[in-house]
């Protein structure tokens, strides 16, 4: 067995115990959370077409941008169809993929510094055994750690997946592109080609020239890659200079600096146009919160809890919650958000005085915030405070922390000349016994994700103040025709969020599901004065007049509903019935046509049958 198979049989080794604890997820089920809208109900990836990559290039469906997400799903579509499972296979594989990835690209980079003499000064982190213990535990936890779960088994989630898979890959040819540099400058030296002057400044310089390869140019591609399947990528230059800085030690001077942020300009230029359309995406949606929603001042004291809170679900991952809501009243002197920000002070302040004797510190801290600083909230989108999907890439650092933590207490344990066995064997068992108190928590997350019910029913029983776990629960009594307990919920969704205008609309639905078409339409007209532009409520108006006969009426809100919507299949098919059912089947053909076209698939069979003389009214 030689040294660089033991490297993959590790990495081997950890991706394949994480696949394996993921593998009840394939029992699970779409969630009435992004799923509906991402897949079930997404009729532009049901083909690979010019429509459909034009589509996912050009188009903020969703208020989002990431193509390849989208290119992701539409894959998933023509092998599995709506069959959850194969969704799910995929993001399991993807999982245990980065998983792979991470531990071969964290032993590069610990070998990476004695390999190209980069650092003369012996250190504990540099041997052998070390490494693959450090490499070996930082991918134990990032694959099988519960605050994973929700990105792998959120199938609307495999944005976080595929972004991680390009950013690791990024990481990893940037890795080698050193490496590759190091190396001929390093044969140069032993060749007499060195610099004869004694100019150190000039030799640092010529180490750090510009030397593209196709490690630099698979970096460009797979950064570009991240970017496509979710913004929050946007981080990697920042993280290419730490690890410039530490490990790879290639950042020793302000010149260096200079030039290492100069070779990035390209990366920074991608980033702040990706930057760009994922906020015009945001806007189009009306998902991008305005000052009015939170001042600056109270999201920067939100922003410092989350990077504590973070820090702390990591270490210790209880009370996860798929949903974190925006606290409502902040006192910026209390206890709750003075200590986050005193917190994140004092380990800035102890990296920093760390810095002679372990740059570790300092650069794990510096990825950890980096990383996390696009979703922190500072400018924020939607109404949560955190999510724990949000650590998949920033929980590395911890992660790694800890690994060389194992991998320090190994080595010393290993020098003892006495009860040093007796001292191994405790840890061994200690660990063991983390490891299954992990897999524990992460199998119950996995079983919470099984259905909409089951996940809005952990959230309620979680916290009981949030009204979308109300509305998105009462939807999911709805489609088992528990209406009594569907009504309970909207109601409750109400008096929790009075100006909510969903849970009005989703209640004016039940009611007219029920035959209450005086309630259903006070609902609605409820929804359409709190949110003029929501198009949905106009079609279900539509319906609920063409059952009591108001034709007209309905024609009128087919149309609202259509003019703000005009990809709305579903407006386009009822209107169609309407007209089939007033005798204009001409404009039922074209509305049939529409909606087929977006993907309803009644329409499509209604026009199957008219085309045969077999349609009904």
């Amino acid at each position: 067995m030689t040294r660089k198979n033991i490297h993959y049989y590790l990495a081997v080794a950890v991706a394949l115990m994480t696949l394996l604890i993921y593998l009840p997820a394939l029992r699970d089920g779409f969630v009435n959370w992004d799923d509906d809208t991402y897949i079930l109900e997404n009729p532009y990836i049901r083909s690979f077409n010019l429509a459909f990559f034009k589509w996912s290039f050009l188009d903020f469906y969703a208020a989002n941008w990431h193509p390849l997400t989208w290119m992701s799903h539409a894959l998933d579509y023509a092998l599995w169809g709506l069959n959850p499972l194969g969704h799910h296979l995929t993001s399991i594989i993807l999982h245990a993929v980065n998983t792979f990835l991470l531990v071969l690209l964290l032993q590069r980079l610990l070998s990476l510094p004695k390999e190209t003499a980069r650092i003369k000064e012996p250190s504990a982190f540099l041997h052998e055994r070390t490494i693959l213990i450090a490499a070996g535990i930082t991918g134990l936890l990032f694959g099988l750690h519960p605050v994973h779960v929700e990105s792998v088994v959120w199938v609307a989630e495999r944005k976080d997946l595929l972004c991680a898979l390009f950013f690791l890959l990024s990481i990893s040819m940037y890795t080698e592109s050193v490496r590759s540099q190091e190396l001929v400058v390093r044969s140069q030296k032993s060749g007499g080609r060195s610099n004869q002057s004694g100019d150190s400044t000039n030799d640092e310089a010529g180490q750090r020239s510009y030397f593209i390869n196709k490690h630099y140019l698979l970096t460009f591609g797979f950064f570009i890659l991240a970017l496509l399947s979710k913004p929050m990528a946007v981080s990697l230059p920042v993280v290419l200079l730490i690890l410039e800085w530490y490990p790879l030690n290639r950042i020793r001077s302000w010149k260096t600096l200079r030039t290492a942020c100069g070779e990035k300009l390209p990366f920074i230029a991608l980033s702040l146009i990706s930057s760009i359309l994922t906020i015009l995406a945001q806007r189009s949606g009306d998902a991008l919160q305005s000052m009015d929603f939170a001042p600056l001042s109270t999201r920067v004291l939100v922003a410092a809890k989350a990077l504590i809170a973070y820090l702390e679900k990591l270490i210790w991952p209880l009370n996860l919650i798929p949903f974190y809501p925006y606290p409502q009243d902040i006192a910026p002197f209390s206890l709750e958000y003075l200590l986050p920000i005193v917190l994140v002070i004092v380990i800035t302040i102890i990296c920093l005085l760390l810095i002679d004797r372990q740059r570790v510190w300092l650069s794990v801290w510096g990825y950890y915030v980096v990383t996390l600083i696009p979703v922190l909230g500072i400018v924020q989108v939607g109404i949560q405070s955190m999510a724990d999907r949000y650590t998949y890439l920033p929980g590395i650092g911890p992660f790694f922390i800890m690994g060389l933590v194992a991998a320090w207490a190994w080595s010393k344990v290993n020098a003892l000349t006495t009860f040093g066995l007796p001292i191994k064997i405790v840890g061994l068992a200690v660990v063991i016994l983390v490891c299954i108190s992990l897999l524990s928590i992460t199998l119950r997350q996995i079983d919470i994700w099984k259905g909409g019910l089951e996940l809005w029913t952990y959230v309620i029983e979680r916290d009981p103040g949030i009204p979308r776990a109300y509305n998105n629960r009462g939807l999911m009594y709805v489609d088992r025709d528990q209406f009594d307990k569907a009504k309970d919920d909207f109601d409750q969704a109400i008096a929790l969020e009075p100006t909510w205008y969903a849970a009005y609309n989703n209640r004016g639905m039940l009611y007219g599901r029920t035959g209450r078409f005086d309630n259903a339409i006070a609902d609605f007209e409820k929804t359409i004065t709190l949110n003029p532009s929501f198009f949905m409520v106009y079609n279900n108006l539509g319906i609920l007049y063409a059952k009591t006969g108001l034709f007209n009426k309905a024609f009128e809100q087919f149309n609202k509903a259509i003019m703000l919507n005009q990809e709305h299949a579903m407006a386009y098919y009822n209107r169609g019935l309407l007209y089939l059912r007033t005798g204009n089947k001409e404009l039922a053909v074209s509305d049939y046509q529409k909606a087929c076209y977006r993907g309803n698939d009644n329409a499509c069979s209604a026009l199957k049958l008219l085309s045969q003389g077999l349609h009904s009214e």
